[in-house]
């Protein structure tokens, strides 16, 4: 008789909170947790946005992301870096976005952080972060852990994958 392989233990630093950037964190973490594998994301600076609790008006950025193509008229366009100086452009390249994954039936990120929960990943919020842009617990959906960068440290050293996101 074999015993069971024991679980990974992965860890991920979710660093940015735009809707484009949202995406990787959830769907790593969620596809490593229905693996069996230990799972903890640890939200610092921008990826707090990713807490809150109506994370339904996530926007993006075309502003240094000279990758970004939107499939538009049967082609994919390129949007230059100089689209975001226009009034409104992030929001209707966000709206695209929004109505892109709707209807390609790819979950949306509270769904995926629903998920997550679901699947007993730890959401661990950087204490130094929420201090610092003076957010609450109040702010953050319930579920979530509250510390410190040495906190991190310690869970991260013991984990066999670690991301930086």
């Amino acid at each position: 008789m074999t015993d069971a392989p024991t679980p990974k233990k992965i860890t991920m630093i979710v660093t940015k909170g735009s809707l484009d950037w949202a995406y990787p964190p959830f769907i790593l973490a969620t596809t490593a947790a229905s693996l069996g594998h230990q799972v903890s994301l640890f939200f610092t600076f921008y990826g707090i946005s990713l807490l809150k609790k109506d994370v339904s008006n996530l926007q993006i950025s075309t502003l240094g992301n000279p990758a970004m193509q939107m499939p538009m008229m049967g082609m994919h366009m390129t949007m230059p870096n100089l689209m975001s100086a226009l009034p409104g452009v992030d929001a209707l390249c966000s709206s695209m976005m929004r109505s892109l994954i709707k209807k390609k039936g790819v979950a949306s990120i509270g769904e995926l952080r629903e998920a997550a929960q679901e699947l007993d990943i730890r959401f661990i919020a950087c204490q130094m972060t929420l201090d610092l842009f003076e957010f609450t617990k109040d702010d953050l959906i319930d579920g979530v852990e509250y510390a410190g960068a040495a906190s991190y440290i310690d869970i991260a050293a013991g984990s066999d994958i670690n991301l930086f996101i």
